[in-house]
């Protein structure tokens, strides 16, 4: 092993990294973590419901017309937009995309996705 990669003469090795690492002046080191939010691991039905909302998401890109879901495509965008970055989409978020939903309903009723959206949605916000 060369002097230079090994950490007891001084040098320094990264060997995995599981977030953004930017190293800077002066040994500085960030560290950001998205994803999993402040609690770790991801709530379950969290990550069915963003699994949900990519699948309905691509469905509607399928749209003759996708300008017709526009309102729903951008609450979608937003919740999977809130549980990428803290693990979960907040009551507020859950609320706006189930009216979406419900005011999308003759433009999204063939897709199995939108129910799959609509069913994870109801059990996070409790029924």
């Amino acid at each position: 092993m060369a002097e230079r990669d090994n950490p007891a003469a001084g040098g320094i090795r990264i060997g995995d990294t599981g977030g953004n690492v930017t190293i800077g002046d002066h040994n500085h080191v960030e560290f950001t973590v998205r994803g999993a939010g402040a609690g770790g691991e991801q709530d379950p039905r969290q990550a069915e419901l963003l699994a949900a909302i990519r699948e309905l998401r691509a469905d509607l890109g399928r749209l003759a017309d996708p300008a017709q879901a526009a309102g729903l495509d951008g609450e979608l965008a937003g919740a999977e937009s809130e549980i990428e970055e803290s693990g979960a989409a907040g009551q507020g978020r859950l609320a706006r995309l189930r009216q979406a939903l419900a005011d999308a309903g003759a433009l999204t009723g063939l897709f199995a996705s939108a129910a799959a959206v609509g069913q994870a949605v109801t059990v996070l916000l409790g029924g």
